[in-house]
């Protein structure tokens, strides 16, 4: 079994035609996602356009909703909205969870070693 390190989700390595490639868009769709502030790609010193694999993976998203879905952009950006808040509640409730747990375990602990 090989030991493959994880990608950094957030690395920008990728420039604009081999993203327009992967997601299956022009470029010129990408810098319009951009000026609408859809999708926010890093910048080279250079200036160049760099987009991370999450920002792909948005780029994707963002494809199914207009291409498959037929979404408008403000309907798009609602969307991405409401779902990155959802992803960030989840986040919050499971945190809550696990200190909730680790409270209702900490009285048996204590009641154990009062034995």
């Amino acid at each position: 079994m090989t030991n493959r390190q994880q990608p950094d989700w957030d690395e920008p390595c990728f420039v604009i035609s081999v993203v327009s490639r992967m997601v299956g868009v022009n470029a010129q769709t990408l810098r319009y996602y951009e000026r609408i502030e859809l999708v926010e790609p890093s910048r080279s010193v250079g200036n160049i356009r760099l987009y991370s694999q999450r920002d792909i993976n948005r780029l994707r998203r963002i494809k199914t909703l207009v291409y498959d879905m037929g979404v408008n952009a403000a309907g798009v950006d609602v969307i991405l909205k409401l779902t990155d808040r959802i992803q960030q509640l989840e986040g919050t409730v499971d945190l809550l969870r696990t200190e909730l747990d680790q409270q209702q375990e900490q009285p048996v602990l204590e009641d154990i070693q009062g034995l």
